[in-house]
């Protein structure tokens, strides 16, 4: 049992089941295998949690920046270490920094501190989100009008052949992308997310039909319900494939429609913190209102973490605490591709693993 490590707690939620009275033997940061207590092998370092529960660790698909480094104003390897370090204080073990429309200028330089990050070992980061530029301005919320436009097939190849295995995300505006550039995505293993939209109904439906797989912050800057006008809203719930990311901090949405979109999303929904900064640099001042932040009045990003998120889904949406915790872990790693290697505690999988309280506060990170 040399170089293992056994974690027991009360419970452990594996991401299906609960499983009382079982240890988790971890070798090398992954996990060796799932045992009752009673069939432990003697040895090995052990790690006991009382009155805690161990449960995977959350995964954090769109964040903007922390402590005071906004990633778009300070495109660096220290911000994504501020970023990563905020992210595991809130049980986050993987995040995808996110930049708002932007210059071109400051996306490239976002590429390059990515690169440069995970290319020295920086642990965490799966990539680069892309909230824009190609969105509609009708529906920019708090992002700049002056440098929202709609793509060209040499912009797109040119922005997607230098952000090549780091760009991992682009949110945009299925209305105002041609075919063609949403094939050039594509064909570059990027997911393509629906948001910051004014589709109609039939233009969102088209949109998934040429198989846009995700929605941007459900509610947030999008067409909404109406009974004569479903828009992206309504093309979200009818459509059977797209998982769907959520601000579960009772500002961005109220917790009620949380709970419908749930009913009707089922396993589709997930949890992001939408989560800025205060930053006086750059072209996106943040400042903090409460408990959110607002850039010249309007709602600019929220103040979660992936922590305060679970326990709002529980707490004041009224969701089951395995299916809430699936939403901050499975389901973010299932949009990304990474449901066979994390989101799960499993033998053969990453020992990524979080420990809460009976206050789904967090006690310790495993990995």
């Amino acid at each position: 049992m040399s170089n293992k490590i056994i974690y027991t707690a009360d419970r452990i939620f594996t991401g299906d089941t609960w499983l009382p009275d079982h240890a988790i033997i971890v070798k090398d940061k992954i996990i060796e295998s799932i045992l009752p207590l009673v069939s432990l092998p003697k040895g090995g370092e052990k790690k006991n949690f009382r009155d805690c529960i161990i449960v995977p660790s959350f995964i954090d698909a769109q964040i903007y920046g922390a402590d005071e480094k906004l990633f778009s104003a300070y495109p660096t390897t220290d911000a994504l270490t501020r970023l990563v370090n905020y992210c595991r204080k809130g049980g986050a073990a993987y995040c995808l920094p996110t930049v708002a429309t932007n210059s071109k200028e400051v996306f490239y330089k976002c590429i390059d501190a990515v690169r440069e990050y995970c290319k020295n070992g920086g642990e965490g980061v799966l990539g680069l989100h892309l909230e824009g530029p190609w969105i509609n301005p009708a529906k920019r919320g708090a992002h700049i009008e002056s440098f929202i436009h709609a793509p060209t097939i040499e912009e797109v190849k040119e922005i997607l052949n230098y952000g090549k295995d780091v760009i991992r995300m682009i949110t945009l505006a299925p209305e105002v992308c041609s075919t063609e550039v949403l094939d050039c995505i594509f064909s570059n293993n990027i997911i393509i997310s629906a948001g910051h939209s004014n589709a109609t109904y039939a233009e969102a439906m088209k949109g998934f039909a040429n198989d846009i797989s995700a929605v941007t912050h459900l509610y947030n800057a999008m067409s909404p319900l109406h009974h004569r006008e479903p828009g992206l809203v309504g093309a979200t719930f009818n459509n059977e494939k797209a998982m769907v990311s959520i601000i579960p901090d009772g500002h961005h949405v109220d917790f009620a429609a949380i709970k419908v979109a749930k009913h009707i999303l089922q396993d589709r929904l997930f949890a992001i913190t939408d989560a800025v900064t205060e930053t006086k640099e750059g072209p996106y001042p943040h400042y903090l209102a409460g408990d959110k932040y607002e850039a010249g009045g309007i709602l600019s990003g929220s103040a979660l973490t992936m922590q305060k998120a679970l326990y709002n889904l529980v707490n004041h949406v009224g969701i089951e605490l395995d299916e809430a915790l699936r939403m901050c872990s499975l389901y973010p790693a299932r949009l990304l591709g990474l449901d066979q290697q994390t989101g799960r505690i499993r033998t053969g999988y990453k020992a990524d693993m979080v420990v809460l309280n009976d206050k789904l506060e967090i006690t310790s990170m495993l990995a």
